[in-house]
């Protein structure tokens, strides 16, 4: 089925990121899964050619381009090239929207430039030991002293939580409030108290860092609050849509991928005289899998087209992203299992995605929570 999502100008783009990846990540790849983290000079070489803040305003060093079709060509390229670790969807559709949405005057000027050219690499601090997707639970706490906040608290499973320059936090600022007194704190390299603990060692995607983050009455000065305090809650929510859709942009592609790769293996790999493609059950399980994928491609398109509208709804994002990522679990699965042992040799390309998948069903709300969403949105 032909895509009509982008257009000449979007194909162009990606062709110079699939350059930037053959010269700057691809010959990387391998060492970045057995150090977990990127190095640094690829973030910087990311943002020299325009792929970091595509949708930050010009004056303050992006690209002036506010289209997501953008973004999602960047996660259809990583996932083609097999590169898992570099974190700049992370980056650039759920903690810049924060940055570029909430912030002001003097804050933009202080902190767009350097995520636009790299030098700033951003993460967002949500989820706490023993609260998971229940933001309310949390209990990172910040008290006003005069004109700073003294923030207390650790946080768990932070993506880009060691390589992080900025860091936003959400903390409890009204004690028993719950959702109504979050507020937002941006934390910063250096500032004395604030810790990084373990780089936690995943099943998958080896070579994103992923840390736990302490806090021990880090003194935060006023300018460094985003928005309003006791609005957190109002800002996470705004900005849960897109984050959920790019997940779901990310498992179209994986699946597209573990099907690509699938057939190549069983027209050439032999069994009882012929390739197992011949098989009818082969034959048969990838005629299925083609049109599950068909569908989730049909169902995250229409909602990208949505978003670029203004139009995606928060069930409406919950439902691409519970359909594609549960999709994506189970064809994984069912192309690994025709890959046979082999497929479960991580020098194969199937074995790496089926590992990697496995968190798209957890982060950015759980299927259960997307599930909850869904079920809210229809009055149940």
């Amino acid at each position: 089925m032909k895509r009509t999502l982008f257009e000449e100008e979007h194909e162009l783009f990606r062709e110079s990121f699939r350059s930037f990846l053959r010269q700057h990540a691809i010959p990387k790849r391998e060492e970045w899964l057995e150090k977990g983290l990127v190095d640094r000079e690829t973030w910087l070489e990311a943002g020299k050619g325009g792929f970091l803040g595509m949708a930050v305003p010009a004056e303050y060093g992006g690209g002036d381009v506010d289209d997501f079709r953008f973004n999602v060509i960047l996660t259809e390229e990583l996932v083609a090239a097999q590169i898992s670790s570099l974190t700049i969807a992370l980056h650039n559709d759920i903690v810049l929207p924060y940055l570029l949405e909430t912030a002001n005057e003097e804050q933009k000027q202080r902190w767009l430039p350097g995520a636009c050219s790299g030098e700033t690499i951003l993460a967002i601090a949500m989820t706490e030991p023993g609260t998971g997707s229940d933001l309310q639970g949390i209990q990172t706490a910040a008290v006003q002293k005069g004109d700073e906040w003294v923030i207390n608290g650790a946080k768990t499973f932070i993506s880009s939580g060691i390589n992080a320059d900025l860091v936003i936090v959400v903390a409890q600022t009204e004690p028993g409030s719950g959702a109504k007194g979050l507020s937002l704190f941006v934390v910063e390299r250096g500032m004395p108290g604030f810790e990084r603990g373990r780089k936690l060692e995943k099943i998958g995607l080896r070579g994103q860092d992923t840390a736990e983050l302490f806090f021990e009455n880090v003194v935060v000065p006023k300018e460094n609050v985003l928005g309003e305090i006791g609005k957190g809650f109002t800002y996470l929510m705004q900005n849960l849509a897109q984050e959920r859709l790019s997940i779901a942009a990310g498992a179209a592609s994986v699946i597209e991928f573990a099907i690509k790769t699938t057939l190549d293996y069983v027209q050439n790999r032999k069994a009882f005289g012929k390739p197992i493609g011949k098989f009818q059950n082969t034959r048969f399980q990838l005629a299925e899998l083609s049109a599950e994928s068909a569908a989730v491609r049909a169902l995250v398109d229409r909602s990208i087209e949505f978003h670029v509208r203004g139009e995606l709804s928060i069930p409406d994002a919950a439902i691409a992203k519970l359909y594609a990522t549960e999709k994506q679990l189970h064809v994984v699965d069912r192309c690994l299992q025709l890959h046979g042992g082999y497929g479960y040799m991580l020098e194969y390309p199937i074995a790496q995605a089926y590992v990697d998948s496995r968190i798209q069903t957890i982060y950015g709300g759980t299927s259960e929570i997307m599930k909850e969403i869904i079920g809210r949105s229809l009055g149940l």
